[in-house]
C-alpha cells in the first residue's frame, strides 16, 4: 500500500516530478563530468610523458609539475650530462605554450635524439621535418583542428607547414625543430629541460645521485620519470582541487534544493491528505517514511537519468573535441550516486518532519 501511495504521489504532478528528476540528473552529470575531465587530463598527461621513453627529467630549480615554460638552461648541459657514467643520451626539449587550436604545449626538439628516447614517431600521414618552419602534430590535434599534411597553421605569430601527422602519446601534441623555436622565442642556445635515458633503467636512482653529486648541477631538479608520473596521478594541482570541490558542492546543493522545494511544495499541497492518514491512525514514523521514500525515489530516478546524460555528453565531447575526453570510473559513479541520494535525503528531511508534526484536526480543515 505504501509503495502505491508513493508512486501515485509522483505521478499526480508529472511536471514537478520531471523537474525534480532532471535537477538530480544535473547534479550527477556535473559531478561525473568535472571529475572525469580533470582525471583524464592528469592520466593523459602521464601517459604522454611515459610514451617519450626517458628515465629521468633534468629541469630548472623549482620547475612546475605539469607546465614548464621559459628557457633558463643552457643547451650546453647536454655534453656534461652525457659524460656522466650511466647516461645513454640527454635530449634537450624547448617548451612553449600555444593557444592555437586550444591550450597546449609546443615541443621544440632535435628529431634524431628525440627518436632515440621514444623509439621514433609512428607517422600516420606525411613525414618528418624538411624545412625550418615545418611542424608535426599528433592525430588528435589534427582531427580537433581538421588539419591535413600541407596545411598552413599559425604558431607564435608565424606560419608553419604541417609536414606530418603522428600517433599521439609522445609528449606534446605539436612538435617543431628546436632551432626554429629557439629563434622565435629569442632563446638561442637555451632549453627548458632535458630528458635523459639511462644505459640501465634499473640503475636510475643511482644515476640520479651521480648527477646531483656534480656541484654545478646540485641545485637543478632531477627526478625519475616514474616518480614524476606518480606525482601527476596522485598529487593534484591545488587550484584544480579547489575547482573540483567547488563544482561538486554546487552540484550537490542544486540536487538538495530541487528535492527540498519539490517535497516542501508536495507537503503543502497534501496537507489535507496527511490529515486523513493521521486520522486513520497513521503514525508520525509512517508519514516521515512516506515522504522520505518519495524523495529517495526521485533521487534514484535522477541518478539513472544523470548517467544517461553523462554518457551522452561523453560521446558528444569525444566527437567534437578529440583532444578532450571524460574518464568515467565505477568508483565515481558510486560516489556521484551516493552524493545524489544524500542530497535527496537531506532535501526530504525537513519536509518529512513538517508533515509528521501536523495536527490532524487542523490538516482536515485545510483548504
Amino acid at each position: 500500500m505504501t509503495d502505491s501511495i508513493i508512486v501515485a504521489n509522483i505521478l499526480h504532478r508529472p511536471m514537478r516530478t520531471f523537474v525534480s528528476v532532471v535537477g538530480v540528473a544535473i547534479q550527477v552529470t556535473l559531478v561525473l563530468l568535472v571529475v572525469g575531465i580533470t582525471t583524464w587530463m592528469r592520466v593523459d598527461s602521464a601517459k604522454r610523458q611515459e610514451g617519450i621513453g626517458a628515465d629521468i627529467m633534468f629541469r630548472p630549480p623549482n620547475a612546475q609539475l605539469l607546465w614548464l615554460t621559459g628557457t633558463p638552461m643552457s643547451i650546453k648541459f647536454k655534453d656534461e650530462l652525457e659524460k656522466i657514467e650511466g647516461v645513454k643520451v640527454a635530449v634537450p626539449v624547448l617548451v612553449e605554450i600555444t593557444t592555437s587550436g586550444g591550450l597546449s604545449n609546443i615541443f621544440g626538439i632535435d628529431l634524431k635524439s628525440y627518436d632515440a628516447l621514444s623509439g621514433g614517431f609512428n607517422y600516420l600521414r606525411g613525414g618528418s621535418f624538411e624545412r625550418p618552419f615545418d611542424v608535426m602534430v599528433d592525430d588528435l590535434h589534427a582531427r580537433n583542428n581538421q588539419l591535413r599534411v600541407g596545411d598552413q597553421i599559425d604558431l607564435l605569430g608565424h606560419k608553419f607547414r604541417v609536414c606530418g601527422i603522428v600517433e599521439h602519446g609522445k609528449g606534446a601534441r605539436v612538435f617543431v625543430p628546436i632551432s626554429t623555436l629557439q629563434d622565435l622565442t629569442g632563446a638561442v642556445g637555451k632549453t627548458s629541460m632535458f630528458y635523459i635515458k639511462a644505459k640501465n633503467p634499473n640503475e636510475t636512482d643511482a644515476l640520479i645521485q651521480r648527477i646531483k653529486a656534480i656541484p654545478e648541477l646540485r641545485d637543478y631538479s632531477v627526478i625519475s620519470i616514474k616518480e614524476y608520473l606518480s606525482q601527476i596521478t596522485t598529487a593534484v594541482i591545488p587550484a584544480l582541487n579547489t575547482f573540483v570541490n567547488v563544482m561538486i558542492f554546487i552540484a550537490c546543493f542544486v540536487g538538495f534544493l530541487v528535492i527540498y522545494l519539490s517535497m516542501y511544495t508536495t507537503i503543502t499541497e497534501r496537507t489535507r491528505e496527511i490529515g486523513i492518514l493521521k486520522s486513520l491512525g497513521a503514525s508520525k514514523l509512517f508519514i516521515i517514511s512516506l515522504v522520505f521514500r518519495e524523495a529517495l525515489l526521485l533521487s534514484i530516478l535522477g541518478i539513472v537519468l544523470g548517467l544517461c546524460f553523462t554518457f551522452l555528453a561523453k560521446r558528444i565531447i569525444a566527437t567534437t573535441l578529440p583532444t578532450l575526453s571524460v574518464l568515467i570510473t565505477a568508483s565515481w559513479i558510486f560516489k556521484a550516486s551516493l552524493l545524489a541520494i544524500l542530497a535527496g535525503a537531506l532535501g526530504g528531511f525537513y519536509p518529512s518532519l513538517r508533515a509528521a508534526s501536523q495536527d490532524p484536526i487542523v490538516a482536515l480543515s485545510y483548504e
